[in-house]
């Protein structure tokens, strides 16, 4: 009884999320209302509240839903030891990512909702917090990965580490936003691999650098 309980639980929060997604996507966040959730998933406003302590709460989770799994992997490859260098990793975490936001709807619909329906207003503080703290994992990381891989190609950057993966997040980003406003105007997965390498070499990298660690 208690499992089933737990169970229904779970999928009444599920319920929430997904309702929460579709308007978020259709009429933005700002104007849909917590009772517009309920209503959608077919349950109470209260049962909302015992998910969620607000909508930015929910947001967040809705977010975190489709988020979280890519940057685990990113931090994961990072994280990784063995032969390959965080340069071989940076590149295939990224491509990862817009593989995921190109040919997986809910990623997309989660992302245009995070791009282009939300609005930073007081009740969505948390909202730009944790958008905050997502970029800013993403440029340590890269910035750590950028600086190593450097060193193990005896590479003199262009610019400081944490410069280059400041601009390697404004390129990506810019066109995860663009691609989401006209999907059909370009690939977004071969255009993104395409710049990521002129962006790459500019620093100073070749596509040699890509793959095992030279020999010590």
């Amino acid at each position: 009884m208690v499992r089933r309980t737990k169970e229904e639980a779970l999928a009444t929060r599920h319920k929430l999320l997904d309702a929460a997604e579709h308007l978020f996507q259709v009429q933005g966040v700002s104007r849909t209302s917590l009772q517009d959730i309920a209503r959608r998933a077919g349950v109470t406003r209260g049962a909302v509240y015992w998910h969620f302590k607000d909508k930015a709460d929910l947001f967040n989770a809705m977010m975190d839903r489709v988020i979280l799994p890519l940057e685990q992997s990113f931090q994961d490859r990072l994280g990784q030891e063995g032969p390959a260098d965080p340069l071989a990793r940076i590149r295939s975490g990224v491509e990862e990512a817009l593989v995921r936001i190109a040919g997986d709807p809910q990623a997309r619909r989660v992302f245009e909702v995070a791009t282009h329906k939300v609005e930073y207003v007081d009740e969505l503080q948390a909202v730009r917090l944790r958008h905050l703290q997502s970029r800013n994992d993403f440029l340590l990381q890269v910035g750590a990965g950028l600086q190593t891989a450097a060193q193990l190609h005896a590479v003199e950057l262009a610019v400081p580490a944490a410069t280059a993966a400041q601009g390697l997040h404004a390129i990506i980003d810019g066109l995860i936003q663009s691609w989401l406003l006209e999907s059909a105007a370009f690939d977004l997965v071969a255009l993104g691999r395409d710049v990521m390498e002129v962006y790459l070499r500019g620093l100073g990298f070749s596509r040699a650098n890509n793959g095992t660690a030279p020999a010590r």
